[in-house]
């Protein structure tokens, strides 16, 4: 399902929805085990498969609180069990996963399924599962999956095994990943801090858990708190009609207006992009800069939730026993060290400076050519970044959309993993579903000796619906695990992609923007590791306990795939007489992954080294922001920019000392891929495919990314390969001008983290 950090999950990409451990007013809505429910899952129908129609916010409650109870009885009856064999010379491997770990994975399968289908309900229909409702049920669901990482008897005896290496010899390496994951988890948890320090230790996480809360409610609220209203449809006149349309007041009134402009990060972004009023622009940009700031409303200010927040974290880490909370964080991480990290960020920005300064050149050349007057500002090339790639390069997004209907590009995608990873994907009807528009389908194994039965399956719930689905500010999607693969339970894969397309309207299919292709593609990618898992525990089945700068590897790998001549044309035709996509625009789509690919990585590599030392360091925030804004933007930083206090993914989000990981991901996504690229023959695709699914897709978190990824290629990864994919690598002598880095590269210190490191 996700990954884990300090006994939490990472289960979606909501802000700060799942941070909060804290339940604030919510209503249990019936007794936490109802005296009705059979013992079987009362959510699924005899085939295993969840009864949506039939689903309840009581049944679901219900179901939780009874499997709660089960797992943390399963937990008791086991410390029971240990302590009684104390005296004895410990537990032998063969029964600490007879003993331990089976008895876990038959109670926690379950609950992580209940879990998932609750999940799942709550993003695909939220009037059926309201927010309160779905909190209630996740508070209680990772209380309950949080007892067997608390266990003083289980840490002991599985730590135990790992450091006898006889015993540790006797364990698979899946076993062994599964037993450093208990043990590490308990760790995090604080199971080795005591007396005074132990009191400590949850003081300070109670004070963390208010502080984030804090931040994010206040940025949310001056999120809501600006609106400008706009009449002048003359400042509109670059907008698409469907941005219109969602930004009008009156939507039947969508081209004459008023529109409503807010800081909602989608909106905010787009009218930067689509605005030609320069005054407009700035206006926009510095409220967004500025929101909670001294500089508006001081009641919404979050320096000081901030400033709290990195006192408490390095605190934290201090109690835990290491020297940073970046440093605690790589106990998490692929990369494994924080030189590891510097090392590859740096080799990067050495490329991407020189690549920026000369993007930025051109486009200020452009601007001037059409009647810009005056340097470029950060709040400009939005706007003429779209003119120039419309213009120079023939991009238009809107047009593009009538060469990429679904039901093309979704078969255009089932068929692309059925000729690189043998899996042949079946749609099933007569499934109950929660809404008519979600589609259910098998995963099926390819080839003359392939089982009848399915090996997984999946649901699709792609249409915006806005009464019901929850808004998505980033124009995402998710994929939500519903069921891991277990053996101790003989249960299926099992897994849903919601996301926010437009839906089928007066005969017309849903027509598909370039971004929203990438969105399924990723979200496909990340379903793919999760439904071929071969993995025989749930706790490191698919994407559960991958390294959190690793779990968006697949999901970027399918995105390459995406940008490849061959399957560009195979996922496109126009809607009303299938004619192929024209072949400009098939390069066009080529060119926009390199179109300012330099100053659009810059712009992630601040945002990376500025989480990292604001983890790393005790200077005051704007401090840090001031000395390092130079070093990757070629703008002055407005002297009342203040946008770290806004920050939700690094302050009060999951991402934290991680939101590295973004571009780590990215980088082995990219090294991945030329694997792919670098196979011309269908032949030699199809082996690199099948490579690719029994290592990445396979393995999951059972073995360490960095043993997965040498499995793959051979060797350890490099920042070239991104590099290359950007457009922006020139070979350079090492130690050159032009970046802010050593100069030194990755290829051998890039997956420097311990291989049996979790």
């Amino acid at each position: 399902m996700a990954v884990s950090f300090c006994g939490k999950r990472l289960l979606l990409t909501r802000t700060n929805l799942f941070a909060n451990p804290r339940r604030h007013g919510y209503i249990v809505l019936v007794p936490e085990i109802g005296e009705d429910l059979p013992e079987k899952n009362p959510l699924s129908s005899p085939q295993g498969l969840p009864e949506f129609n039939n689903v309840t916010i009581e049944k679901c409650v219900g179901a939780i609180g009874q499997q709660a109870i089960a797992a943390e009885k399963s937990v008791r009856a086991i410390e029971e069990r240990l302590e009684q064999a104390t005296a004895g010379n410990g537990t032998p491997v063969a029964d600490v996963i007879k003993d331990i770990i089976l008895p876990l994975e038959a109670t926690g399968a379950p609950l992580e399924t209940t879990w998932g289908i609750a999940k799942t309900l709550y993003l695909g229909n939220s009037s059926r599962m309201p927010t309160k409702s779905y909190l209630t049920i996740h508070e209680r669901a990772r209380g309950a999956r949080r007892s067997k990482f608390n266990s003083v008897p289980i840490y002991r005896s599985l730590k135990r095994v790992l450091e006898d290496t006889q015993s540790k010899n006797e364990l698979t390496g899946e076993e062994c990943r599964l037993l450093q994951k208990y043990v590490l988890e308990a760790k995090l948890s604080g199971i080795e801090v005591d007396g005074s320090s132990k009191l400590e230790l949850n003081e300070i996480l109670e004070r963390l858990a208010q502080e984030r809360t804090r931040f994010a409610s206040k940025r949310d609220t001056a999120v809501k708190k600006y609106q400008q209203v706009i009449e002048d449809p003359a400042l509109m006149k670059e907008f698409p009609p469907t941005l219109l349309q969602s930004l009008a007041t009156d939507p039947s009134q969508a081209m004459k207006g008023p529109w409503r402009i807010t800081l909602q990060p989608a909106v905010a972004e787009r009218f930067l992009e689509y605005c030609g009023d320069r005054t407009h622009r700035w206006n926009l940009w510095q409220a967004d800069t500025r929101k909670c700031s001294i500089h508006t409303d001081k009641s919404l200010e979050n320096s000081t939730h901030l400033e709290s927040i990195r006192a408490l974290r390095k605190r934290q880490a201090k109690l835990l026993g290491y020297e940073s909370y970046v440093h605690m964080s790589m106990e998490t991480k692929m990369a494994g060290s924080v030189e590891a990290v510097s090392n590859a960020l740096d080799e990067l920005h050495r490329y991407a400076k020189p690549a920026a300064d000369g993007e930025l050149a051109v486009l200020e050349r452009f601007a001037g050519e059409n009647g810009f007057r005056g340097p470029l500002d950060i709040y400009d090339v939005p706007y003429w970044k779209r003119r120039h790639l419309a213009t120079v390069h023939q991009f238009d997004q809107e047009a593009l959309k009538d060469y990429f209907p679904l039901p093309r590009v979704l078969t255009g995608l089932f068929q692309l993993a059925e000729q690189l990873f043998g899996v042949r994907i079946a749609e099933r009807v007569g499934v109950d579903v929660w809404h008519e528009d979600v589609r259910f389908y098998d995963v099926f194994e390819t080839g003359q000796n392939a089982s009848t039965e399915p090996i997984a399956g999946f649901y699709t719930d792609f249409y915006s619906r806005e009464d019901e689905k929850l808004a998505v500010a980033d124009n995402a999607g998710w994929m939500v695990g519903i069921g891991s693969r277990s053996a101790g339970t003989a249960s299926r894969p099992l897994a849903a992609l919601i996301c926010n397309f437009p839906a089928p309207l007066y005969g017309k299919p849903s027509l598909l923007t370039l971004d929203d292709v990438q969105t399924l593609f990723n979200r496909f990618g990340k379903a793919l590791q999760h439904l071929l898992t071969t993995c025989q525990y749930s706790d490191v089945a698919g994407l559960s306990n991958v390294e959190w700068d690793a779990v968006e590897v697949s999901g970027h790998v399918l995105t390459h795939l995406l940008h490849d001549s061959a399957t560009i044309r195979a996922i496109s035709a126009h809607y009303t007489n299938e004619d192929p996509l024209p072949e400009p625009c098939v390069e066009a789509i080529q060119r926009r992954r390199t179109h300012l690919a330099g100053y659009r990585l810059c712009r992630e590599l601040y945002l990376a080294n500025l989480d990292l030392q604001l983890h790393l360091t005790s200077d005051y925030w704007l401090d840090v922001m001031r000395k390092l804004y130079p070093q990757f933007h070629p703008f002055p930083i407005d002297r009342k920019d203040a946008h770290p206090c806004s920050l939700v993914p690094i302050a009060s989000g999951d991402w934290g000392a991680a939101y590295y990981g973004h571009l780590w991901s990215r980088m082995i996504a990219a090294d991945v891929y030329s694997a792919f690229a670098e196979s011309k023959e269908p032949a030699a695709r199809q082996e690199v495919g099948r490579r690719f699914r029994d290592t990445f897709l396979a393995l999951g978190g059972g073995c360490h990314p960095s043993e997965v990824f040498r499995r793959f290629r051979g060797r350890d990864p490099s920042p070239t390969a991104l590099l290359q994919t950007l457009g922006i690598y020139k070979p350079q002598v090492v130690g050159s001008s032009g970046g802010s880095g050593s100069g030194s590269t990755t290829h051998q210190k890039s997956s420097t983290g311990k291989d049996e490191q979790q």
